[in-house]
């Protein structure tokens, strides 16, 4: 994200707009299919922090980000670093910002995720909460 203009201030994580930051969703039976798993597990795996879902436009459902997801498992890093964020007080909404936010790691922390980087991002959403 852009620092913002002087005078202005940047939209709180629970503010941004979600439907425009993240490209693809799943809903929670197209998470179920490609986990290999039922609705009820992908709704246990939300409230265990394993997965994150939020609301990503008005009239929608609750949604999974799609990036969460890949080859049919939960992407390496994303429960631990979901679990610091938690416990930092954030809520699933924040979270999935923060994970798509840009935070010169280089890049987003859903980047370091998918390349295997986690251990950095973890570090970095551990150090927010001192």
């Amino acid at each position: 994200m852009h620092e913002p203009d002087e005078g202005q201030t940047a939209p709180a994580l629970a503010d941004v707009d979600l439907a425009r930051r993240v490209p693809a969703w799943l809903d929670w039976a197209e998470a179920a299919q490609r986990l290999g798993v039922s609705i009820s597990k992908v709704r246990q795996m939300i409230k265990d922090h394993e997965l994150a879902g939020a609301v990503p436009s008005p009239g929608v459902g609750q949604r999974i980000p799609a990036d969460f997801i890949v080859d049919g498992l939960v992407v390496k890093g994303l429960p631990g670093l979901l679990t610091v964020l938690h416990d930092g007080g954030y809520d699933d909404r924040e979270a999935i910002a923060w994970i798509y936010d840009d935070l010169d790691l280089p890049g987003r922390p859903i980047d370091a995720l998918l390349e295997n980087r986690g251990a950095e991002v973890k570090r970095r959403a551990q150090a927010m909460a001192f």
